[in-house]
């Protein structure tokens, strides 16, 4: 019997029980207990007792501030177009992505605006919190035996308040089959300043490696200090060993322990948020597409992510009645943080400045999702 059902059969010996007899009340006690599977002393409880009358009152106080039935419609494309951030970094982005929601879509009603702008994280949290209702990934790194020994395993060498240090890892668009070729991403984040950069390459071999991080360092706003990897050969190896040290100013390089991910954190996180959540796990075997999925990284892609999309940064951890409680800084885009580093040039920074003055997320946002559905028709094609 489902639930609605109990619900109407319970309801129906209800109304006649009050009102019978003593023999009566017998026989509907022993149709409770038949059919519903009470006890007899639960049974006579449940037909004794008696709905309470919904209540008109309500609790006095001041009016509530942030009704969610106003300001969760004007919310919604704002918190879909930030691609759903969490509300302490909504809180520090919402300044900036409010005006552009007004410029590229249309305007929001004063006393709105002003309620989502003094909104506090876990204000906007609660707003959310009915919207998130509705909205075994595989490794295939394989350790590199050729320089392991020469590399460090990554240690105090590394200058973590300075913008220049990056962890890589490389991620397989193979849609779960490792056979034959396909596209693999380059991921790359400063661990300072959260700046990522994301490139596409055919294959993982040594010299496209290479050439993807190449085209990295050229655009990075800082530059290379140092650089983090896992284990992969096509970190370790000589070519791009070679490339670091073979300059005026050699770029260190280290490594993870094996088969320890939270060594390269920060780059775990971001293969997730910038590429799994954007590419997906299709598998991407049709060359073509990397000069596209390439185009788009460098563009709106890159563009969207490092100027508007605000991140945390872990400042340290306290003990409190015995649990790990993690204090994090105020969040901040990693153009804000570029922009306050030493690393970075004068000229960098106004062109980064200047750059950002031109644009608007909402319009980026659109460019990436054309640009992505034109990656998925190419490659669909047939090689």
């Amino acid at each position: 019997m489902s639930k609605g059902t109990r619900k109407e059969v319970l309801e129906k010996l209800r109304r006649r029980y009050p009102g019978a007899g003593l023999a009566h009340r017998r026989k509907l006690i022993d149709q409770a207990v038949e059919l519903l599977g009470y006890h007899r002393k639960s049974a006579i409880r449940a037909l004794s007792a008696v709905e309470a009358p919904r209540s008109t009152w309500s609790r006095p106080g001041r009016p509530a501030r942030y009704d969610p039935g106003v300001l969760r419609p004007w919310l919604r494309p704002i918190w879909q177009g930030t691609d759903y951030a969490c509300g302490r970094r909504l809180e520090a982005m919402l300044p900036e992505w409010i005006p552009a929601y007004e410029a590229h879509e249309r305007s929001l009603p004063g006393e709105v605006r002003e309620r989502l702008l003094e909104a506090s994280a876990r204000t906007l949290d609660r707003l959310l919190k009915p919207l998130r209702w509705e909205a075994s990934r595989r490794s295939l790194t394989r350790p590199g035996t050729l320089l392991r020994q020469q590399i460090p395993v990554r240690g105090g060498a590394w200058e973590e308040g300075k913008a220049g240090w990056l962890e890589v890892d490389t991620v397989a668009l193979c849609g779960g089959s490792a056979s034959g070729e396909y596209v693999w991403m380059l991921d790359g984040v400063d661990y300072a300043t959260g700046w990522v950069e994301v490139r596409g390459m055919w294959g993982r071999g040594q010299a496209g490696t290479l050439e993807a991080l190449k085209d990295v360092e050229r655009v990075l706003p800082f530059p290379l200090l140092g650089l983090d990897s896992d284990n992969g050969g096509e970190f370790l190896n000589h070519h791009v060993l070679g490339w670091l040290q073979k300059r005026e100013r050699p770029v260190f390089m280290t490594r993870s322990r094996p088969y320890k991910k939270d060594d390269n954190a920060h780059v775990e996180q971001k293969n997730w948020t910038h590429i799994r959540q954007w590419f997906g796990y299709e598998r991407h075997d049709n060359p073509e597409v990397v000069g596209r999925i390439n185009a788009l990284t460098r563009g709106p892609y890159g563009q969207l992510l490092n100027f508007y999309h605000a991140c945390l940064k872990l400042e340290g951890k306290e003990k409190r009645d015995g649990r790990t409680v993690r204090i994090y800084g105020v969040p901040r885009t990693p153009l804000a943080r570029v922009l306050e580093s030493a690393e970075a040039t004068a000229e960098t920074k106004r062109r980064l400045t200047g750059q950002k003055a031109r644009l608007n997320p909402f319009a980026l946002k659109r460019e990436i999702e054309a640009g992505l559905k034109e990656i998925q028709r190419i490659r669909r094609l047939a090689v």
